[in-house]
């Protein structure tokens, strides 16, 4: 790799020890994948992946309390994934106990390290940072040293920004440092398609189907997507973002998916059209009987397989506005449809706290309370990490969930059907 005379001086000790093992982790990194130099971040904010202070997790906080102490901080503000805690959200004694003295116990002396390293503010725990109401948005073209599977999927696909798929402390070191090997999803030749995936279906399909469909297919690689813009359009709209943030959630964690091109819709496929697509690309086709064998494939972990869901999570990645605002208007409706007036599951949605102080200011947050349901900011999967949650029955939407725990998915209109009550749901 060649250095500059800066990024050189750093390695050489320049500024220290600890700034010149900063250096020397990138460049390993870097050279792991043939790297031939460094680039500057260049977006406004950083964001990581690590936000919870799990007393197992000792030697990470030594590492932030050894940069803290030689004064070297994020280059940029940044922003965090989600609290894994919140009184609000329903737990036993004994899990609570697990959460505050097991597990988490961390919490509070790693959110003031956050702090001193340069997070935004403290309603930055989000996994949905590029939400305008967060305001952590990259503008296309910009480098990163972002940690976050869903949130760097979501940078490269939809903003255009340029970032690869981190870990949470290689993340740390390029902010420290203000710069980051150039390789994979940071090159122009990187960002080109593997694969054409032939969106083939006769009904609009499930972001989190789909995208689980094409991570499980694809792997690592980059897919260009043809025929969705036949439900989503040619537009980023609202409606479309909020479907891309699910359906990239599910492509990075069924499979290890950083970038997806959607034909005439996401800004380098209507900049660049099939100029993406490499020459031995394969084909993938989706039609609505494939997404069925694949969701059929997905294994039940309860230990009893018919059990009554003792919990539902609703926003993994965190919900937008909007979806806070139509899952309001779907519950309500259907409650009253079915002759009840609360949720028959206890549920959880889970959106960043920006969202959620928008969300408040309307009407509707209080008929989703008077439902039954409740908001939170926390995230589901930090709270099904506790042995003792890992034994409920819990449902989701969320295939990002369904993949990291043992909480089983259901599309959004079949989780509303087992929420509400409805006869024969289940």
């Amino acid at each position: 790799m060649i250095l500059t005379p800066e990024q050189q001086a750093l390695l050489n000790g320049e500024k220290g020890e600890t700034m010149a093992k900063v250096v020397k982790t990138l460049v390993m990194y870097g050279d792991a994948f043939d790297a031939e130099r460094m680039v500057p971040v260049t977006s406004e904010y950083g964001h990581t992946v690590i936000s919870f202070g799990l007393k197992t997790l000792g030697p990470v906080y030594d590492l932030y309390q050894k940069l803290l102490d030689e004064g070297l901080l994020s280059k940029q503000k940044f922003t965090a994934d989600p609290r894994p805690l919140d009184k609000n959200v329903p737990s036993s004694f004994l899990e609570d106990i697990v959460f505050n003295k097991l597990m988490y116990s961390r919490q509070a002396s790693y959110e003031k390290q956050l702090e001193e390293m340069g997070l935004l503010d403290e309603d930055s725990y989000t996994c949905t940072s590029y939400l305008p109401q967060v305001g952590n948005v990259p503008k296309q073209g910009d480098i990163l040293s972002w940690a976050e599977s869903s949130a760097v999927i979501y940078a490269n696909s939809v903003l255009g920004a340029r970032c690869n798929r981190n870990s949470g402390i290689l993340e740390l070191m390029g902010s420290v440092a203000g710069f980051v090997p150039e390789f994979g999803l940071l090159t122009d030749e990187g960002r080109k398609a593997h694969w054409i995936v032939e969106v083939r279906c006769e009904h609009k399909p499930e972001a989190q189907l789909l995208g689980s469909a094409i991570g499980l297919k694809v792997m690592e690689d980059v897919p260009y997507v043809k025929g969705l813009d036949k439900w989503l359009g040619t537009e980023l709209t609202d409606e479309a973002t909020t479907y891309l943030k699910d359906f990239g959630a599910a492509c990075a964690s069924n499979g290890a998916v950083g970038l997806y091109h959607i034909e005439n819709l996401t800004p380098e496929a209507k900049q660049q059209g099939e100029g993406l697509i490499r020459e031995d690309a394969k084909v993938y086709v989706i039609d609505d009987a494939e997404l069925q064998r694949v969701k059929e494939s997905y294994p039940v972990i309860w230990k009893d397989p018919d059990a009554k869901p003792a919990l539902c999570f609703v926003g993994c990645p965190h919900m937008t506005l909007k979806q806070l605002e139509d899952w309001t208007d779907n519950v309500t409706r259907q409650l009253e449809e079915n002759g009840r007036t609360k949720v028959t599951v206890p549920t959880v949605f889970t959106a960043s706290t920006p969202v959620i102080k928008e969300f408040n200011k309307t009407e509707r947050a209080g008929k989703l309370a008077d439902a039954g349901v409740v908001v939170s900011y926390i995230c589901p999967l930090m709270y099904m990490n506790n042995p003792l949650c890992k034994k409920k029955p819990v449902i989701t939407s969320s295939n990002k969930l369904r993949t990291y725990t043992s909480s089983r998915y259901y599309t959004e209109a079949e989780i509303l059907d087992i929420i509400t009550g409805k006869e024969g749901s289940r």
